[in-house]
């Protein structure tokens, strides 16, 4: 296992997908080609457009998936998408902002997950661990699965919040699988497990032994923790199929927010066909979105705020409602 610190200059890191409007309309566009839609998987956890696809919610809307591995975490799946080796991104919504800032011209198609009383990214400390709070986590080493994305910046809004230097703690990477194991070897003080890895979660609470000294609602409260994104050029030469691409994937999150007992056993099918461990499907708490599976201005103001507030973002460069996908306006400017 490679530990790497943390580089506070990451410039382009890549981010997720908003939803743009209210609920969703499922006003079905017929699209004459069928579209291929690449993407990397996340271990352990599903995206709604996977959600959606296993549930036939696509079928006959000229929409096609291939799952072309797995990414480390967000900012390689839009390091991917920025490459042109896959077709969609998912990432936290601080790296969303900082990718399109950096100058992808990406857009946020919808949101992917969000944290609310229920879903949340907790940071998990050994039982008998010193350490109580946010105020004594400077100095201490924390294994987050990738840099540049939501727990990174979540543990520099926290230390902000503390007046505490915002790289006062050690961040060091560490797959989601790893993360139990690395805390209880004691290669790190804390385990952050992102509300997109509550399986994992899961399996820890179980195993015990462990305590929780804050979460991300804690620093951040309820909020889109980050979206799917597209690339404008691909919206652009298939209109259809991204809208369809959207209002299916939403379609599936807020069906799984009304019947979460039948959500698991479709996700541990998902996970069954990938090689995974299906039990863990268990331990999952759902996408954590809004009714609609609906974004608000918050969701990308508040990093467009903290970007700025760092320097890494000039001040007005960005407006929540230039990143959102906004369909209507884009079948309107084809």
């Amino acid at each position: 296992m490679t530990l790497t610190r943390r580089s506070l200059g990451l410039s382009a890191v890549l981010a997720l997908g908003l939803s743009a409007t209210g609920l969703p309309s499922f006003a079905l566009a017929q699209s004459p080609e069928t579209v291929k839609f690449r993407y990397l998987a996340s271990q352990g956890s599903v995206s709604p457009h996977e959600l959606a696809y296993e549930l036939g919610y696509y079928k006959d809307l000229g929409i096609e998936f291939e799952n072309v591995g797995y990414a480390q975490g967000g900012p390689a799946s839009l390091f991917a998408l920025a490459a042109g080796s896959v077709d969609l991104g998912s990432a936290a919504t601080s790296a969303v902002v900082n990718s399109i800032a950096g100058g992808n011209d990406f857009i946020a198609a919808y949101p992917s997950n969000g944290i609310n009383d229920k879903v949340q990214s907790v940071f998990y400390v050994l039982e008998d661990s010193p350490i109580k709070s946010v105020a004594d986590i400077a100095g201490k080493s924390i294994a987050v699965n990738t840099l540049g994305a939501h727990l990174d910046y979540t543990v520099r809004e926290a230390l902000h919040q503390a007046k505490l230097p915002q790289n006062a703690a050690n961040l060091v990477v560490v797959p989601g699988p790893q993360l139990e194991q690395t805390l209880r070897s004691g290669q790190v003080d804390i385990a952050a497990l992102g509300y997109w890895q509550a399986t994992f979660e899961g399996l820890l609470k179980e195993h015990g032994g462990v305590r929780a000294i804050f979460d991300d609602t804690d620093v951040l409260g309820e909020i889109a923790g980050g979206f799917v994104v597209l690339r404008r050029d691909f919206i652009a030469a298939h209109p259809d199929a991204a809208r369809n691409f959207v209002e299916q994937s939403t379609r599936a999150a807020e069906w799984s927010r009304q019947n979460p007992d039948e959500a698991r056993k479709v996700l541990a099918g998902i996970l069954e066909k990938r090689g995974e461990n299906a039990e863990l499907a268990k331990y999952w708490t759902g996408f954590g979105l809004r009714e609609g599976a609906q974004a608000v201005p918050r969701d990308l103001d508040f990093w467009i705020n903290v970007l700025e507030r760092e320097g890494s973002l000039p001040k007005g460069k960005l407006k929540a409602a230039d990143l959102l996908f906004q369909p209507n306006a884009e079948a309107k400017s084809n």
